[in-house]
């Protein structure tokens, strides 16, 4: 399994979505249930939809690919959630420094820094070189909706995520080997240029020519047994956690399908969420199947885990 990086430049605004379903907010996170289905619709179009299913979602061993959610970068600096077990790692910066959403990921892997050298930018939650600008910005943008009969308008507001030049998002990709690497890629250049997220036909959610970098070094392990989620995780009947350890929490996942068989609600499914430490030999995983009663077919979201090896509190 090869472990590759991949940064998406956003060319203009983006939505994510909220966890509460208000067009008024949005997460500055694209979580990875999203990114499978997203992938998945891309490999609808490019003719190997049943081939993906079989290899990932349909899969009787481990899945061929895992990804991990979307988080902000800025330059080199590639932000994520901090571990729940142990940040920050010192007394000290723990009054300025223990509500940081997004941290450096060397660092919430334990590098030693300079405290006095950082600081949270308020408007985004991520810890930067003191100083420094935040990364992106989230908007209101407003619209009406035009009843073509009567002229009518119903206005209304929906909230994006725009970036500074030089930031975007960054994830990472587990991937089999041929021919999936080849085919995730393509996914996600046919993705930048068609967009990511909800409010695409306003041309929101797409990116420049997507960059792929080998990761293979993040995932050198720490012996601790210990895993760092970077996805949302719904544990597999074999995944061996041990519950009385670590630190996690769970989040409900909701929303809407839609396809051509038409568009419905979607069943509600707990996920683990990123930044949870979990204590296993090894982390699966497993794609939950959301599709509302009756619907024609499954409607797939992705629980497979992307984890890094972290050190446990109690152990740092």
């Amino acid at each position: 399994m090869a472990l590759i990086e991949v940064r998406l430049r956003p060319t203009g605004p983006w939505r994510t979505g909220d966890a509460t379903g208000d067009r008024e907010r949005t997460s500055a996170i694209y979580r990875s249930d999203a990114l499978y289905s997203a992938v998945t619709h891309a490999m609808s179009a490019l003719g190997w939809l049943e081939e993906w299913l079989d290899a990932t979602a349909r899969a009787a061993g481990e899945p061929a690919v895992r990804f991990s959610s979307l988080f902000p970068f800025q330059g080199e600096t590639r932000l994520g959630p901090p571990p729940r077990t142990h940040w920050p790692a010192s007394g000290a910066a723990r009054s300025q420094l223990q509500n940081a959403r997004f941290v450096p990921l060397e660092f919430a892997r334990g590098a030693a820094f300079d405290e006095s050298q950082w600081a949270v930018e308020g408007s985004s939650g991520a810890m930067l070189p003191a100083g420094a600008s935040t990364p992106f910005t989230i908007g209101l943008r407003s619209f009406a909706a035009i009843d073509r009969l009567s002229g009518a308008s119903e206005p209304h507001r929906a909230a994006c995520i725009e970036f500074a030049p030089g930031a975007g998002w960054w994830g990472l990709a587990e991937i089999g080997g041929e021919p999936w690497e080849y085919r995730v890629k393509s996914a996600f250049r046919l993705l930048a240029d068609s967009g990511f997220g909800a409010g695409r036909s306003k041309g929101w959610g797409r990116a420049a020519e997507p960059e792929f970098r080998p990761a293979d070094d993040m995932a050198a392990p720490q012996n601790s047994g210990a895993w760092w989620l970077l996805s949302l995780f719904s544990p597999h009947e074999t995944d061996a956690v041990d519950w009385s350890r670590g630190d996690y929490a769970a989040e409900t996942r909701g929303g809407w399908v839609e396809s051509v068989a038409g568009s419905a609600r979607k069943k509600q499914a707990r996920f683990l969420t990123e930044g949870s430490v979990l204590a296993a030999p090894s982390l699966r995983g497993r794609a939950v199947d959301v599709a509302p009663e009756g619907f024609p077919h499954p409607v797939y979201r992705s629980g497979f885990a992307l984890a890094l090896p972290v050190a446990l509190e109690t152990e740092a």
